[in-house]
């Protein structure tokens, strides 16, 4: 089973990169932030409480998106493997994680993490709420607010696989079918 974690900064690409991964391998996506986006439009008791969260820009609880996770894994059992795009987003998240792939008889193949200097995070971000209309992708403090906390609490993870030697960094700069070459050539070479 191919299990990926796709992580970087918001505005990194990883939706983007996901589809073109889930494409060439057959993967299922996961992404949080659809999951949560699904529950708020539904307002789920979930979404309701995720919504809090991230209006102000905050990480949703772990306790919540790994019920959240776990639930969305269980209904692919059949899966080849899985793109975890927006997860782990903490050390505990990323624990919590192992346990539940070990207790299917496997885990996480590599953490790809999309590498993108700040300001064309910004830049992205904006261009991103012009298309879909994301208000948390068109408020600048929001957007700093967001990347922020991601160098503050989410970037850690990247170590934790590292630590099991299974983190390779992408140069996420460049153009779209750049950065995907990139992510296919890494993943061939597992």
């Amino acid at each position: 089973m191919l299990n990926i974690v796709l992580f970087g900064p918001p505005g990194a690409g990883k939706g983007t990169q996901s589809e073109r991964l889930i494409n060439r391998y057959g993967l299922v996506h996961l992404s949080t932030g659809d999951i949560f986006r699904s529950n708020i439009k539904g307002q789920t008791d979930l979404g309701n409480l995720a919504k809090g969260y991230l209006d102000q820009g905050k990480l949703v609880p772990d306790s919540v998106t790994i019920d959240l996770l776990r639930a969305e894994v269980m209904k692919h059992q059949t899966a080849k493997g899985f793109i975890f795009d927006g997860f782990p987003r903490t050390n505990a998240q990323a624990e919590a994680l192992d346990v539940f792939l070990e207790s299917m008889n496997t885990g996480i193949t590599v953490m790809l993490s999309l590498d993108v200097e700040e300001d064309e995070l910004k830049s992205r971000l904006i261009k991103r709420a012009e298309v879909s209309g994301r208000a948390d992708d068109a408020d600048p403090k929001i957007i700093d607010n967001r990347i922020a906390v991601y160098h503050k609490e989410t970037a850690p993870v990247k170590s934790f696989y590292e630590k099991q030697g299974k983190l390779i960094s992408i140069q996420g700069m460049g153009s779209v079918d750049e950065i995907t070459e990139r992510l296919f050539v890494s993943i061939d070479a597992l």
